[in-house]
């Protein structure tokens, strides 16, 4: 589910942090986001138990709106990467730069995190490279410390920090896991995809469509989820739902709303296609 509203979101890749305050990554404006179970709470109990944790499911499904929803509720800074396979342990950590004639160290994500006592979290953490992922460790156990090797030091995390990944299980192969040393270090809250009821008031309230436009397209979406293993890698997200009701809601018949979102985006396969459009036809 896309955000909304709400100020800067801390989004950050490979940049280094040390021109912005911590400040600058605050949620200042509540996300929209419907629990679907005990997630907030067991969130919630596990910042303050100082754990650190891993959010499991689909691609689209809340994972990231929910991070978002729990920085402003807890009122806590958030500072989200986006992990891709070129990603280094110098990008997290920082690095040193040649500002002029001198030499300056630049904080990166993590460590910005660290030292502001935010959020840090490392979005489909397995697309990072397996030396990267390590650099998580010690602020994943009873130490809570960043080693910081270019400077030498060791950085203490203070008891509001707290480290969060997220990745796709359906994605990933065997070269593309986590290992079994950095998994048992985080608890997991498993996602899916919202109960209809849930799902379509969703799609209503973020694309400004009616309850009852929202329920044919959540009903699309269950119909469509249903084709995975029938050639089908991944079914269509809440995310793609809203996007259609967008493009509804700005006057686009449904039919081609949901060609764009829904049918072309998630499969290059004619004859998937057609069943796809099968199913829009049927329930539109």
């Amino acid at each position: 589910m896309r955000p909304q509203t709400s100020a800067r979101r801390g989004r950050t890749g490979t940049d280094t942090m040390r021109e912005r305050p911590i400040e600058e990554y605050v949620v200042t404006d509540e996300p929209f986001y419907l629990a679907v179970g005990r997630e907030v709470e067991l969130f919630e109990a596990a910042q303050a138990a100082r754990l650190p944790v891993m959010l499991k499911g689909p691609t689209g499904c809340g994972k990231t709106r929910f991070v978002e929803h729990m920085a402003w509720r807890l009122r806590r800074p958030l500072i989200t990467v986006a992990c891709h396979e070129d990603l280094s342990a110098t990008d997290l950590v920082g690095r040193f730069l040649l500002e002029g004639e001198e030499t300056v160290w630049h904080d990166g994500p993590l460590t910005a995190a660290v030292r502001g006592g935010a959020i840090c979290y490392l979005d489909e953490v397995v697309e990072a490279r397996k030396d990267t992922v390590v650099i998580i460790h010690p602020l994943t156990d009873d130490r809570r410390r960043l080693p910081i090797e270019k400077r030498g030091t060791i950085l203490e995390a203070p008891p509001d920090f707290m480290l969060v990944v997220s990745y796709n299980p359906g994605y990933q192969s065997i070269l593309k896991d986590l290992k079994q040393s950095t998994r048992q270090r985080f608890v997991a809250l498993e996602f899916d995809y919202p109960p209809p009821e849930l799902e379509a008031e969703v799609v209503a309230r973020e694309g400004g469509i009616s309850l009852e436009a929202a329920r044919d397209l959540v009903l699309i979406g269950q119909k469509v989820r249903n084709l995975r293993g029938h050639g089908l890698e991944e079914g269509v997200s809440t995310r793609l739902l809203i996007y259609a009701a967008q493009l509804t809601a700005r006057g686009i018949p449904p039919t081609a709303a949901a060609e764009v979102a829904l049918c072309s985006p998630i499969t290059d396969d004619r004859d998937l296609q057609r069943s796809i459009r099968e199913i829009v036809t049927t329930v539109i």
